[in-house]
């Protein structure tokens, strides 16, 4: 390589410095020269006059494509991908040309390209970052199949059984995807504070069968987890004073919450004969696998199941404890779906498939609910059949406050409406917007949401559909900006208005106006 220098110094001295691979390879693809940071990384010799790929083993190019290299060379252009070696270290390559001119000038002097004869390739060790995705997308995959059952199935099982399908699943893969061998998990009993053991693997008995109450103190990591909903890092057993024994030789510990709608329901604690075993990263999979296990937990009934209240036991309340859990898994997976839209095609395809599944589930409880609820479940004067245009119709509520969301799933699904539920505005859209093949029959906002006012929903769903049948929800006397009266202006129903707290009687009549009233023309 030829002696360039840069204010003084070395070309070849200021690229041996980069953290990164730098090679310059001929158009037979031999390695001309390349730093020292390249040389390190594969084999720790000079690896000149060598051709590019038999020097990194003959790697995998990772996804569709030619060569970058070749595909530099014939087109003139700068090119990249993604390398996986032989011994699984993943490295980002970019290709930039080097051009030869005619009178042997630089480029951008006005002479003529003769052609590329030489090109500059960088590459970047990204091995953590890909191995950090693939583990991502592993325990959300398997937060997917802690309850892999069609609805029908998860109904032909009994507690026992349920409870044995969710250990199996958990303890298969905290051990294969977080590579733990020892787990505990233990559920919040809201009423005592008893922290209940639900799981135990590797621990021993005395440990497994000790009391442990929802307290920062004197309860072990597992009782401050539970109390202050905080996950804890335990490096090193033997210096941490709010760490109890599980096992003999325990060295290292990571306990996070159970979370639902943010409220602990329960912790998960992993531990491990290594000392300072965990990391923040090891706590980030562990935090989304146990929102994944709260969802599971609701699913399966297992909540409803550590108490024996009958009520609790019917159809009715177990679609209450789900219902606001899928609805956020709705709302979540729409926004990855839109995020991945015209970039990966195969994500939104499993997207949608996620979609269907919670809204399959969804339906199943109601119908079921239906079918076994006591004859005494409606509100008197109120009975399903003076309601029949309710049966099968979607509605979609959106409110930040989560009492006005559970009380439209309660008061509104006893009549066979579907109903799912939006925090926000934006939110509202992105659920319209992906769900127009099957679209809402009646849309409820409040008039002030915590992005903009409903009325300004109304104007963003205009867009997107030919008709809106949007109500407005408001407090007695509470209109911010006068929405309804620009509402109303912009083509709100005149009858299309809610006040909260709701009242049943009238929920109904608003619902079925704007079920049977359509426009005679989309420009009025």
């Amino acid at each position: 390589m030829a002696k360039i220098s840069v204010a003084g110094i070395a070309a070849e001295d200021v690229l041996n410095c980069l953290p990164d691979g730098v090679a310059l390879l001929g158009c037979d693809l031999t390695i001309l020269w390349a730093n020292q940071c390249f040389q390190q990384w594969f084999g720790g010799v000079d690896r000149t006059g060598e051709n590019f790929y038999s020097a990194l083993a003959n790697p995998d190019i990772m996804g569709a494509g030619l060569c970058p290299l070749q595909t530099c060379f014939s087109s003139g252009r700068k090119a990249s991908t993604t390398l996986q070696t032989q011994k699984g270290n993943y490295y980002h390559i970019h290709a930039a040309p080097l051009a030869t001119y005619a009178s042997g000038q630089v480029a951008g002097s006005g002479t003529s390209l003769n052609e590329i004869d030489r090109i500059v390739v960088t590459l970047s060790d990204v091995t953590e970052e890909i191995l950090q995705e693939q583990k991502l997308a592993a325990i959300h995959q398997a937060g997917a199949k802690l309850t892999d059952l069609k609805p029908d199935e998860i109904f032909a099982m009994d507690v026992e059984q349920r409870i044995d399908l969710l250990k199996d699943n958990i303890r298969h893969y905290t051990q294969d995807l977080l590579n733990v061998e020892v787990i505990e998990i233990r559920l919040l009993e809201q009423s005592t504070g008893n922290l209940i053991p639900l799981l135990s693997v590797g621990i021993d008995q005395t440990a497994a069968d000790r009391r442990l109450m929802a307290s920062p103190q004197g309860n072990g990591v597992t009782g401050y987890v539970a109390a202050s909903g905080k996950s804890y890092l335990c490096r090193d057993t033997t210096k941490d004073p709010k760490y109890l024994e599980a096992f003999k030789g325990a060295r290292s510990s990571l306990t996070v919450p159970i979370l639902l709608h943010e409220s602990v329901i329960g912790t998960i604690n992993v531990e491990s004969p290594l000392l300072d075993t965990f990391n923040p990263s090891d706590q980030q999979f562990l935090e989304i696998f146990a929102r994944d296990v709260a969802v599971a937990l609701n699913t399966l009934e297992l909540l409803v199941a550590q108490r024996t209240n009958a009520a609790q036991q019917s159809c009715e309340a177990i679609h209450a404890a789900v219902a606001l859990p899928i609805d956020d898994l709705l709302l979540d997976a729409v926004h990855l779906m839109e995020k991945y839209i015209g970039h990966d095609t195969e994500t939104v395809s499993r997207l949608r498939d996620v979609l269907a599944k919670a809204r399959s589930i969804k339906r199943s409880i109601q119908e079921i609910g239906q079918t076994l609820a006591p004859t005494d479940v409606s509100l008197a004067g109120s009975s399903n059949e003076n309601h029949t245009k309710l049966q099968g119709k979607r509605i979609l509520v959106v409110d930040a406050d989560e009492q006005v969301r559970n009380d439209a799933h309660a008061l509104l699904e006893r009549y066979g409406c579907t109903v799912e539920t939006a925090h926000e505005g934006d939110q509202a859209v992105s659920m319209v917007r992906n769900c127009l093949d099957q679209p809402y029959h009646v849309i409820i906002s409040d008039i002030k949401l915590p992005d903009y006012s409903g009325y300004q929903l109304m104007l963003r769903l205009q867009n997107l559909m030919s008709y809106v049948p949007i109500a407005l929800m408001t407090g007695f006397g509470y209109d911010p900006g006068h929405s309804i009266v620009k509402a109303r202006q912009s083509g709100l129903h005149p009858k299309a208005i809610l006040y909260k707290p709701f009242r049943l009687d009238q929920l109904l009549s608003v619902t079925e106006t704007l079920i049977d009233y359509r426009p005679q023309t989309t420009s009025e």
